[in-house]
């Protein structure tokens, strides 16, 4: 009964490991402190009740009823009875708080907030599972089968992260099952008897038994390769592979932004493709809108010391009705028009592109979701990739006298509190007071600031520089004054929340200079980024300050118009500049050679390249050194048989052995024994690999007469050559072996041929081939050579175990035990 309650404690403690992997979908730790507690609640009543020695079905009803008390406790409904017994009005609350998980499940993102709801269903979830874990483990005493309930919560992130899952949490839940299944074998031992090794030496209670410690070996080296083959798998997740491709190693896909929309890096993302060497295209979008402004779908608003960061959305699926953007402010120009997105497989992202405030939406199903603060759609289930689908969407226009006549958000405001916050940065500081001194409203600082960032500040555009973001970057920017789209939008959005203004940083397509009638086609070098601040009564409005020059299709308005340009532009309330053309003074160059300097890597007003590196050479050297790889074998055979085939050869050796009748002193030719037996143990090597290359059995009991012999039998029958020249082979190394004088006969080399050439044509074609490339006998040699060198290692790594055992602290416990 005792190791039935330390194994049930051991099923409790394995069923929390394996809720590890839950920490990947909430933002605190609240589910794990109630979770505990359930799962406590419910391995105390599983031992109280086996102390008493109730039946399993009685243990199960009890444990069901421990859980039901502790989320009772935990979520009350406020008519329980002393607080822990639950009544009709307690299962009419948990009836709602299932209801409310799964509209939280559709409305947030992960990581998702400490919502009742979705504490609830976890904590059920959790304990439920312990329940079964206990039942199977300690009840049934079928641990094994006590990892499919486990498996069930690795499935709940599973299910979240398509793309793929932390590995951290499944290897603390995997562990938590070794665990459990040690603990069952370690009871089931001790219930037999002693132990004993594989030569039948005693086992004493603090060692370790072989086996025991081979098992444990196994089950690392599987959770190890568990973890690290998905890593490095294309097709896998999102692959080491697909990460080392990218250049930018965020998610998987062509853009670097796979994964969940609350962890995608847009600005590293964003980085990476504007530097890229070649275009793809990754949208194509028609609108019946005359002049367009960027498609959108991504916003960072939380600004922390590190940079600007993408905060978890949240919100309801794109099938339901969606928020009127309709303001009702006197001023503001609104118009519906209707646009249709068609994606392209490059296009990898948990973010769909749509034009700001969507009101409809065809061919999206209810995994997409609209956040209406960020007003960007999302899933957390599926990616943009081959998607098409329309949608209708509201444009405002607003004038310079509207955002001048917006009233100035108190500080206590929640706009203020949640947008303005920044980390310190003196030097920013310092500027914005000197920019926005005298500046009356809200509208006339934000020009001040964006008015800053012109040619005639010195601020020039560059793809040449680094991509940071935080404050430090921020500064160097604003001191060298040359960067692209993200630093310029981030910049900007800093200063204007230092000036206590609500500003975030957007990520989308600019409309690009290729278009066929409505219809747009957007590349990666189209990404942007772009600065959008908030003004009381009107909403968030956008500000695009990088230089126009730098934008391919770039969009300016009476609001934020060309800072470049030397003279004002004044065209109609509202309208703004037609996609692909600017002023033709605006910059330092004319679009048509900007465009050129941009697509072409170069910085338009320096002429400086921009280094960036093809991607063709690395392809080009993998390849080789894959070609060099497979060539190592065949390289390996070859350089062995032309080794063997320059053995030395017999040193002759003359001497006078008398007169015969008739003719002068005979002289004898000896040879060097070493050297003869050498020559033959490299001719019969050879043979011998040449049987295993060509897939001809070799017995390693025969002699060597006995070897030829069959091979002649089975083989070389039909080929007189070569019979004779195998015997010739068998008879020189059977004299190398065993004769005191070895066989000198200069004609082994020709003998190997001969032998080769004739099961060369006996063997099929793949054979051949395979001999040739990857020989046979050279791989059986490595595989030799490994297996003795595990096998020192191992017994080296035993004989230091055993040496350290004499001081392990088991020992000396059992020792204490036994006195």
């Amino acid at each position: 009964m005792i190791a039935n309650r330390g194994l049930g404690l051991v099923a409790a403690a394995a069923t929390l490991l394996a809720a590890a992997p839950l920490s990947a979908i909430f933002q605190r730790w609240t589910w794990l402190v109630q979770s505990a507690i359930a799962v406590a609640v419910v391995a105390g009543v599983a031992a109280l009740l086996r102390l008493v020695r109730a039946p399993l079905w009685g243990q199960a009803l009890g444990m069901a009823a421990g859980l039901l008390i502790a989320l009772t406790w935990m979520f009350p409904s406020g008519s329980e009875l002393a607080a822990v017994l639950p009544t009709p009005g307690t299962f009419a609350h948990f009836g709602e708080l299932v209801g409310g998980s799964v509209q939280d499940m559709r409305s947030y993102g992960v990581k998702v907030p400490d919502t009742d709801p979705l504490l609830f269903i976890t904590v059920l979830g959790v304990g439920g599972v312990a329940v079964v874990v206990d039942l199977l483990a300690v009840g049934l005493r079928r641990p094994a089968l006590a990892g499919l309930p486990m498996l069930a919560i690795y499935s709940v992130p599973v299910a979240v992260y398509v793309e793929s899952v932390p590995p951290v949490p499944f290897v603390i839940g995997a562990a938590g099952y070794l665990w459990l299944l040690v603990s069952d074998n370690i009871d089931r031992v001790r219930r037999f008897g002693r132990r004993f090794t594989g030569d039948g030496r005693d086992v004493d209670v603090w060692e370790a038994s072989p086996l025991a410690s081979a098992g444990r070996r196994l089950a690392v080296v599987g959770v190890v390769l568990a973890v690290l083959a998905p890593l490095a798998v294309p097709g896998m997740t999102g692959g080491l592979l697909d990460r080392l491709q990218s250049g930018t190693g965020d998610g998987d896909g062509r853009t670097g932004v796979g994964g969940s929309p609350g962890r995608v890096d847009l600005f590293a993302a964003l980085s990476g493709e504007l530097n890229q060497s070649e275009v793809a295209d990754l949208v194509k979008v028609t609108t019946n809108e005359p002049n367009p402004f960027y498609l959108r779908f991504g916003v960072a608003d939380d600004l922390r010391p590190e940079g600007f960061r993408v905060r978890n959305p949240s919100g309801r699926a794109v099938t339901r009705a969606l928020p009127d953007p309709t303001s009702g402010v006197s001023g503001v120009q609104q118009d519906r028009y209707r646009a249709t997105v068609e994606t392209t497989r490059d296009l990898n992202m948990p973010l769909m592109p749509v034009y700001a405030a969507p009101v409809r939406t065809d061919g999206l199903n209810g995994n997409w979701l609209y956040d209406p603060n960020l007003q960007i759609v999302f899933s957390n289930k599926e990616n943009s990739r081959g998607k098409r689908y329309e949608f209708d969407y509201v444009r405002s226009r607003y004038t310079p006298e509207l955002l001048r006549r917006a009233p100035s958000l108190s500080p206590s405001d929640a706009m203020v509190q949640r947008f303005t916050d920044t980390p310190p940065a003196g030097e920013v500081d310092a500027l914005v007071a000197e920019l926005i001194a005298g500046r009356q409203t809200d509208y006339d600082r934000v020009r001040a600031i964006y008015d800053h960032f012109s040619a005639r500040n010195g601020f020039r555009y560059s793809l040449s520089t680094e991509g940071g973001t935080s404050g430090r970057d921020i500064v160097d920017f604003l001191t060298n004054k040359a960067g692209f789209c993200q630093q310029y939008a981030a910049a900007m959005a800093w200063l204007v929340r230092a000036a206590g203004i609500p500003a975030r940083v957007a990520f989308g397509f600019t409309n690009g200079s290729s278009r066929d009638g409505d219809t747009y086609v957007l590349t990666n070098r189209n990404l942007h980024a772009w600065t959008e601040v908030y003004f009381e009564g009107i909403g968030w409005v956008p500000f695009d300050a990088t230089p126009a020059y730098g934008v391919p299709g770039n969009a300016r308005s009476d609001w934020a118009p060309d800072n470049d340009a030397p003279d004002p532009v004044t065209p109609s309330a509202g309208a703004t500049a037609a996609p692909g053309e600017t002023d033709p003074s605006a910059g330092p160059a004319g679009p048509e050679e900007a465009n050129r300097n941009v697509d072409e890597g170069v910085v338009p007003t320096t002429g400086a390249s921009t280094e960036q590196a093809p991607i063709w050479p690395w392809w080009v050297a993998a390849a080789v050194a894959l070609l060099v790889l497979l060539a190592v074998p065949a390289l390996r055979r070859v350089t062995l048989r032309r080794r063997r085939g320059a053995a030395p050869a017999a040193t002759p050796v003359a001497t006078a052995a008398g007169e015969a009748s008739g003719a002068g002193p005979l002289v004898v030719v000896e040879a060097d024994a070493d050297s003869a037996r050498a020559r033959a143990h490299a001719a019969w090597d050879e043979l011998l690999d040449t049987l295993v290359d060509y897939r001809v059995r070799v017995d390693r009991t025969e002699t060597p007469r006995a070897t030829a012999d069959r091979l002649v039998r089975e083989s070389l029958a039909k080929d007189e050559p070569a019979a004779t020249a195998v015997r010739l082979l068998g008879r020189a190394e059977e004299r190398a072996r065993y004769a005191r004088d070895p066989l000198v006969d200069g004609e082994l080399h020709p003998a190997l041929g001969t032998v080769r050439h004739a099961l060369g044509v006996q063997a099929d074609r793949r054979t051949r081939l395979v001999a040739a490339v990857l020989p046979p006998s050279v791989l059986l040699r490595w595989r030799t050579a490994v297996t003795d060198t595990s096998s020192r290692l191992v017994t080296a790594t035993g004989r230091a175990r055993t040496r350290l055992l004499r001081w392990s602290p088991r020992r000396l416990l059992a020792g204490r035990a036994a006195r």
